[in-house]
């Protein structure tokens, strides 16, 4: 990349939502609709790039429109769900673990005494070391080897 190219590019990172608009209404010749800064970063920079050091080659080009021809887009949700009869149906949720945990397959992690402690949420109960243990209380008193809340240990709240 040539020089003049990522300082225009770095640059971009330093400026704020409103100039990255700005600056995509002058790089894209349209208004952008996003205020995400992310997005507006990455679109202008590869669009910079691309006009400095050309774009997508014609063969790539080609199969992307073939790609995009075949598939098949929603641009509107349906009218009737199938199955729905028009209807909304109302239910309600009702977890099946308590409500102070993550969901199951969140992996708690804790530094204690210069060891890194990863601990699994399970559907019943808790995954660490290779076993399961019923609550973050038991694993709490199977790493210190003392009495700890599990949910102080792990800073639930």
């Amino acid at each position: 990349m040539e020089h003049g190219i990522a300082q225009e590019i770095r640059a971009l990172g330093h400026m704020t939502v409103t100039e990255l608009r700005d600056k995509y209404l002058e790089v894209f010749e349209e208004a952008s609709r996003s205020h995400n800064k992310q997005f507006l970063v990455r679109r202008i920079a590869w669009q910079i790039q691309a006009r400095e050091m050309g774009g997508l080659s014609e063969r790539a080009r080609l199969r992307a429109e073939k790609l995009a021809d075949e598939s098949y887009l929603r641009t509107r949700p349906p009218k009737v769900i199938p199955g729905s009869n028009g209807r909304t149906s109302v239910r309600s949720f009702s977890a099946s673990h308590d409500r102070r945990l993550p969901m199951p397959g969140t992996v708690l992690a804790r530094e204690y005494k210069g060891e890194m402690i990863s601990v699994t949420v399970l559907d019943v109960g808790f995954e660490f070391d290779g076993e399961v243990y019923k609550s973050l209380t038991a694993v709490a008193k199977a790493v210190t080897g003392s009495h700890w809340n599990g949910y102080h240990f792990f800073g639930l709240k």
